[in-house]
């Protein structure tokens, strides 16, 4: 459903361990209030399995194409799937990424945040840039501070560090704000820039 003023609209933001051990959260919060965003919710946490484990997809669709998007990553780059992972089946692949990022983001506190403004889902993925790193324009968030590879993160079983995580859809935003802010207060205020 949409919000009915468009300056309204939430999205959830999580920095993820190399954003935070990087000493980024200033600088991730700072590229989005220049963009003229609020911060409306904001906290430092150390997530557990569980929490990170309800947090991405279980659809066997979704780890099907986790499967499918590695195995795409290897053709690309002349890579070996079958030495890495012993298999080329997108199913059997899915589960191991999945399962990387999970210990991943459970390795290090992560700093939780829901940002609100103009068609703010689009806006702070604009500026956080392309999920891999090394697709990310200079300028962005991953492009200015990552650069990481998902074939070189398979190749030594990892999650592939980009620094932070943006919620894709409206709907997705939604669900994660509730996720991971439950009935904690989302604040409301004015910009400056507002009055």
């Amino acid at each position: 459903m949409a919000n009915k003023n468009p300056k309204e609209e939430r999205t959830y933001v999580m920095v993820k361990p190399d954003g935070v051990k990087k000493g980024l959260i200033g600088e991730i919060i700072k590229r989005f209030e220049q963009r003229d965003l609020k911060i409306v919710a904001l906290e430092m946490f150390q997530p557990t399995f569980e929490e990170m484990d309800n947090h991405y997809p279980k659809d066997p669709v979704w780890i099907r194409r986790l499967g499918e998007k590695t195995l795409g990553t290897y053709e690309k780059y002349g890579f070996d799937a079958m030495e890495d992972f012993g298999t080329t089946d997108p199913e059997k692949i899915g589960p191991n990424v999945r399962q990387w990022v999970i210990d991943y983001m459970t390795s290090a506190p992560l700093v939780k945040m829901v940002v609100e403004g103009t068609h703010a889902v689009d806006m702070v993925r604009k500026i956080c840039g392309p999920t891999l790193p090394y697709q990310a324009d200079m300028g962005t968030i991953r492009g200015d501070f990552s650069n990481d590879s998902p074939v070189l993160a398979n190749a030594e079983k990892r999650a592939v560090a980009n620094i932070l995580h943006a919620s894709e859809t409206p709907e997705e935003a939604a669900h994660e704000i509730k996720h991971w802010f439950g009935d904690k207060k989302v604040y409301s205020y004015k910009r400056h820039c507002d009055y």
